[in-house]
């Protein structure tokens, strides 16, 4: 075995030869694979092969036609067949809501370039005859490049193309131990001796959690134990070859919740879990006697689904079954994998937790090999980033979850649905009392935080739907007392760092975007990646000339966390701490927002003692030590009340008692789409530049540099970029939602970042990327939604209070 490398990549899976192949394709040859057996002797060998492209996501859906289309490249290179069958993917809506999923979903496959196509009942009954014609059949969704490809055979295919560039692969050499060495490489301990590695990746499948914690991490996944069955060969299927027709394409049919397709002229019957049937494998340790196996049939665990399969292909019950095969696979509480830096470790990276590694591996190969060649993955990662869960993410936790996750795998997905599993778990100290209050809750970085507020305890049932819903006349009520009296809003999961030290005001002006803010004041800014992408996003308070205060995003509190510390200077002077479970925030909104809280607290709220974008310390009621932000993302006037956690529940008691009502999230969207402020991962994208997303007048490049400075000289230079626009559409049944079309003249020209409905204004926003010479006033555009085109409008800049005066009242 060589004792160095670039690149040591551990584990022999699907996704694991990805990344060597994507390693070697991008330049990097010097590259080793350990596998502690044989090649594909994980979940790749039992794997079903599935290549799905059906997710409501921009950036998901690019990732998963990459693996095919990489797929398609490397069978080309190696001039012979790995299986890849691309007979299509057919889905059956039997109820509105999935009808409506479906309806939803289409503009968002046309927007990211995915072929995919709506199908009236009688198209249904053409394309998949054995599937029985129920007069519940709304309508069905044919993708017609998903497919399949053998496991086995894809796999080889990588680790072939992958040697003949130089990688090296070693079988029965099991990694043991790892020691991160002060130059930030890597010692690896195996069976066969040590290796040393610039860059380590993880790519153990089901060993992950015992792998990782081997350097101290604890990974939210989980492998849990699925399984299909194969038919012997069925009449109809074996006649249909015979006359050389098509395959059929893999149906699925939301009434008996799993995939049905062709194999070798019989049936693979793949059913979905419900939660009370799934089984969990290994939550610790993987046995050691476990390796290439299979676990048990468990027929009972989907037996229902099983019957419902034959009511709706009789052919499947006519025909005995030839083999079964059960085994565990990785599973994450999002059903996403974790790809991207170990957080807290340099040059270590994880492919692990991956649902489904033949689909997942293509994309996550490229894109990890770009990170680590380049510097940046070329594409925003932030979906499946391994930083998007905080420390929260306990063992316990994420079993609960993933039951829940996996047992609603075939259910239709509706914006603003909020499942119970593992919850609550987190909860600020007002918790009760805003739940009195008629808190319909939601959670965001393990925390509860409050989405709508229903009049009673017994009006707060959680409600989501792709149509208007009974409790937006709550949320309307909510905005507008915002907007002509005062609301407050419990905002405490916000991530809250200081900054301090000599080299604070140095180290900060030398990533951030923006200029660093005066003494007693605030500014917003970005932090960029080398190609100008948005990193992060910050509140940025100045208290003294090396004392900072920054906010961000709840759930970027890990992700911030690890970006800014490898970043730190190593002369120890800046210091960095992260107040974020130390500190609560209340922010109060509205146009009496002084008037409610001037009595309570002695620090002087007029504009000439407190102006707009500053900030002070103060006393508030009883709470000591708050600091007191005069900022709001509601476009009103308004506080933040940054305050020890302890003093929460006082604050939100003074508040109720005084009269003042609360509001959630739904309403602060509402009214953050009303001024047309940017949202961190929507608008504000590691793939969206500062100009791109219309923030000109926060960048500041004179005579300063910052990360990513160079490429937006260049991209300032050549003035070609798409702009962020503000619509205005009309009312309809269906709002915009994210991630949808924008058309002139029914010509694709961008998408949508986010949208909804404008609860004061009466009438639909959007925000969306668009050429500069659609980006007029008044410009006239088309949306599709509900595939539907719908018309929009073209604001200049939003559509309250453009001039900005409400909130410097």
């Amino acid at each position: 075995m060589k004792s160095h490398a670039q690149v040591v990549v551990v584990g022999g899976g699907c996704v694991g030869a990805s990344i060597l192949y994507g390693l070697t394709k991008h330049g990097c040859t010097d590259a080793v694979m350990l596998e502690r057996s044989q090649l594909t002797a994980g979940s790749t060998w039992h794997a079903a092969g599935l290549l799905v492209t059906f997710v409501r996501s921009h950036s998901i859906s690019k990732m998963t036609m990459e693996t095919i289309r990489i797929y398609g490249e490397v069978e080309r290179a190696l001039g012979t067949s790995v299986g890849l069958r691309q007979v299509g993917q057919l889905r059956i809506a039997n109820t509105e809501k999935r009808w409506d999923e479906f309806q939803s979903y289409i503009s968002v496959a046309e927007a990211a370039g995915v072929p995919c196509r709506l199908l009236k009942p009688q198209e249904v009954a053409k394309v998949h005859p054995l599937l029985v014609q129920s007069k519940d059949i709304r309508g069905g969704l044919l993708h017609d490049q998903d497919g399949y490809i053998n496991p086995a055979d894809i796999t080889m295919g990588l680790a072939k193309l992958a040697r003949d560039k130089g990688a090296s692969i070693y079988q029965n050499t099991e990694a043991t131990g790892y020691e991160a060495m002060p130059d930030g490489s890597w010692k690896v301990f195996t069976n066969q001796g040590e290796i040393n590695c610039d860059h380590l990746i993880f790519a153990t499948g089901n060993y992950a959690r015992e792998n990782a914690r081997r350097v101290g991490l604890d990974l939210p996944c989980i492998p849990i134990v699925h399984q299909y069955w194969t038919t012997e060969p069925v009449p109809e299927l074996i006649r249909r070859r015979k006359e050389g027709l098509p395959e059929f394409p893999i149906l699925r049919d939301e009434d008996y919740g799993a995939y049905l397709r062709e194999d070798v002229g019989g049936f693979q019957f793949g059913p979905y879990e419900f939660e009370q049937d799934l089984k969990l494998f290994a939550e610790d340790r993987v046995p050691p006697t476990f390796g290439a196996d299979l676990l048990p049939e468990d027929f009972e665990a989907v037996e229902t689904q099983w019957e419902r399969a034959i009511e709706r292909v009789p052919a499947l019950g006519e025909v005995g079954i030839k083999a079964n095969t059960r085994g565990p696979f990785q599973m994450t509480p999002d059903e996403l994998p974790l790809c991207g830096p170990a957080p807290g470790h340099r040059n270590l990276w994880l492919a692990e937790g991956v649902p489904g590694g033949i689909l997942w591996g293509g994309t996550m190969g490229e894109r990890l090999a770009r990170w680590i060649i380049n510097g940046d993955p070329g594409i925003d990662m932030s979906e499946i980033d391994p930083r998007r869960f905080g420390d929260f993410a306990a063992k316990r936790w994420t079993m609960d979850k993933v039951r829940g996750t996996w047992g609603t795998h075939m259910h239709a997905h509706v914006p603003g649905e909020d499942y119970p599993f593992a919850r609550p778990m987190k909860t600020v100290p007002s918790y009760d009392l805003l739940t009195v209050a008629g808190a319909v809750w939601t959670t965001f970085n393990g925390y509860e935080f409050p989405r709508w507020f229903a009049p009673s305890v017994e009006l707060a049932v959680p409600e989501a739907g792709f149509r208007h819903t009974a409790h937006m006349k709550y949320v309307q009520s909510e905005v507008k007392t915002t907007r002509e009296t005062a609301g407050f809003i419990e905002m405490s999961p916000m991530t809250k760092f200081t900054i301090r030290g000599l080299g604070a005001a140095a180290w900060l002006d030398g990533i951030m975007a923006n200029k660093l803010p005066g003494i007693g004041r605030i500014a917003l800014s970005v932090v960029c990646n080398t190609r100008g992408g948005i990193d992060g996003e910050y509140t940025v308070v100045r208290y003294s000339e090396n004392d900072f205060y920054l906010v961000s995003t709840p759930n970027g509190q890990v992700y911030n966390w690890d970006r800014l510390s490898r970043l730190l200077p190593d002369d120890g002077s800046v210091q960095m701490e992260d107040l974020s479970e130390q500190m609560g925030v209340i922010a109060l909104a509205g146009p009496n927002a002084r008037g409610i809280l001037q009595p309570l607290t002695d620090n002087d709220l007029s504009t000439p003692a407190f102006p707009f974008m500053s900030a002070q310390k103060g006393e508030v009621g009883y709470a000591k030590d708050v600091h007191l932000l005069r900022i709001s993302y509601t476009g009103e006037l308004g506080w933040e009340l940054h305050h020890p956690i302890g003093y929460n529940r006082h604050l939100v008691d003074m508040l109720l008692k005084a009269g003042v009502n609360p509001f959630g999230l739904e309403a602060l969207e509402s009214m953050r789409l009303e001024k047309s402020y940017r949202a961190i991962n929507r608008e504000l994208r590691r793939d969206i530049t500062p100009f791109e997303a219309g923030l000109d007048r926060f960048v500041v490049m004179e005579d300063r540099t910052f990360i990513g400075r160079d490429a937006l000289v260049k991209q300032k230079n050549d003035g070609n970029h798409q702009v962020l626009v503000t619509l205005k559409l009309p009312y309809g049944e269906t709002s915009v939602i994210a991630d949808e079309g924008v058309y002139q003249d029914g010509k694709l020209i961008g998408r949508v970042t986010s949208g909804g409905f404008s609860y004061y204004c009466n009438h639909d926003i959007a925000m969306a990327l668009v050429p500069q010479e659609f980006a007029k006033n008044g410009t006239r555009l088309q949306v599709k939604i509900h595939n539907k085109m719908r018309a929009a409008q073209v604001v200049e800049n939003c559509v309250y209070d453009p001039s900005g005066a409400r909130a410097r009242a």
